[in-house]
Order: C-alpha cells, then sequence, then structure tokens
C-alpha cells in the first residue's frame, strides 16, 4: 500500500520535473523557478512530509486555517506565503505570521500590513497581485495595471513592507500563454522603476509551463503534488 509520504513524493519529483522542462525550454535554468506549494485543505501532517521532502516554501489562502496551520508548524522554518484575497480587517492578522504576502491589490491594506509586521518585528516581503481580467469581469481580483505604478510606491514608502515583485493569476477561459504574455510586458515596465523587485509569481498546476516561459520565478501549486483536495473543508 502506497504511504502519503511516498504519493506527496511522486507529485513533487513529477511537478520538479515539469518545472525544469519548462525552464529548459524557456532557455532558463531550473533553479531560478522557485516551487511554492499550495496546502490549502490539506492538513498539517502533509505540511511535516513536504518539509521533509525539502520543501521551503508554502502557500496558503485562507487566514484562519493559514495560522493555525503555520502555528503548528513553526518549528519546520518554512516560508509561509498568503495568495489569497485579503480583507483589509485581517491584514494586520496575516502579517503576524506569513513570510511574503502576494495578494497585495489595493492601497488600504498597506498600514495594517505594517502594523502586523511591526508588532512581529521583522520586514514582510510584499508581491503585487495584478488582474489579468478584463476589467468588467465579475469577481476580479487584482489591482489594475493603471494602478501597479502608484501602489508600488506607497509600498516602497511603507515602514516594514518590501516590494520584492508581481503576482498575477490567468483568468478563466483565456489561453493562459497570452494572459501571461501579457504580464511579462507590464512586469517590463515595473523592472524600470523597481530593478530589485524581481519576484514574478505565475503559473500553477494546469499553466505553469506557460507561466514559466514568460519569466516566472515562482509558481504556485498544489494539486499537482498533493492530489484532489480533500473534500471536507
Amino acid at each position: 500500500m502506497t504511504s502519503r509520504t511516498d504519493e506527496i513524493a511522486a507529485g513533487l519529483e513529477e511537478t520538479r520535473e515539469r518545472i525544469a522542462r519548462a525552464a529548459e525550454k524557456a532557455g532558463r535554468a531550473a533553479d531560478e523557478v522557485h516551487l511554492v506549494v499550495v496546502t490549502k485543505f490539506f492538513p498539517a501532517s502533509d505540511v511535516r512530509i513536504l518539509a521533509g521532502l525539502g520543501v521551503t516554501d508554502v502557500g496558503e489562502n485562507r487566514h484562519q486555517e493559514a495560522e493555525r496551520k503555520a502555528a503548528e508548524c513553526a518549528d519546520l522554518g518554512l516560508r509561509w506565503h498568503y495568495i489569497g484575497g485579503l480583507q483589509s480587517n485581517k491584514a494586520a492578522a496575516v502579517a503576524a505570521y506569513a513570510d511574503v504576502v502576494e495578494s497585495v491589490d489595493r492601497r488600504s491594506l498597506l498600514s495594517r500590513l505594517s502594523r502586523g509586521a511591526g508588532e512581529r518585528g521583522q520586514s514582510l516581503d510584499v508581491l503585487l497581485q495584478v488582474s489579468l481580467d478584463p476589467p468588467d469581469r465579475e469577481g476580479r481580483a487584482g489591482a489594475d495595471p493603471g494602478d501597479v505604478r502608484d501602489l508600488a510606491a506607497e509600498v516602497v514608502a511603507t515602514d516594514g513592507l518590501r516590494l520584492r515583485g508581481l503576482m498575477a493569476v490567468a483568468p478563466l477561459g483565456e489561453d493562459p500563454a497570452a494572459a501571461f504574455a501579457r504580464l511579462a510586458r507590464i512586469r517590463e515596465d515595473f523592472l524600470v522603476e523597481h530593478p530589485e523587485a524581481t519576484v514574478l509569481s505565475a503559473g500553477m498546476s494546469g499553466d505553469l509551463e506557460q507561466a514559466i516561459s514568460h519569466g516566472a520565478t515562482h509558481v504556485r501549486v498544489g494539486s499537482a503534488v498533493l492530489g484532489e483536495r480533500p473534500t471536507v473543508k
């Protein structure tokens, strides 16, 4: 009978191979692309298995679950990425345990993230989430590309926050390669003013190859590593 460790190890190996092949095809080194394993709905025991298999970065997108899991796994020395939509009233609490917040899309979050980082006593890495959706798309997440410049300047001016780069999700129903090509152009302009903010978090289980071909430095992968998410939440 296959153990859970064996299952995760197999998914992790296959995902790492996909990353390496995509990087090679794009003329990049495999170690230029970092894997963030998304552990949403999976137990802390899976996080421990991942750490034992060499994973250093994990992602969560629900505050209560992330807070609990980060506390349970505090001894593992992992980097916790908060990747979900962020409510303003939860921002300070998220900054108390997250090492990276990838979903910063509006100015109102910044003072609260700064406060949470200050209470923790360390700076917080921030990515700006850029919307690649049409402007009228219902449920659209992320900052409008035209707002990125001003939002980036606000982050740089906020104590305790460190601007590290951009994050985006390919729109549903669109060729992800086309979406990530737009993101690459947005990033070119962004890097002119923030050359040190080189992180580009893009690509998930179904489209990591297209993201890597357009410059992704981080891919956020859940099901390809851990399998289908548990139905009990």
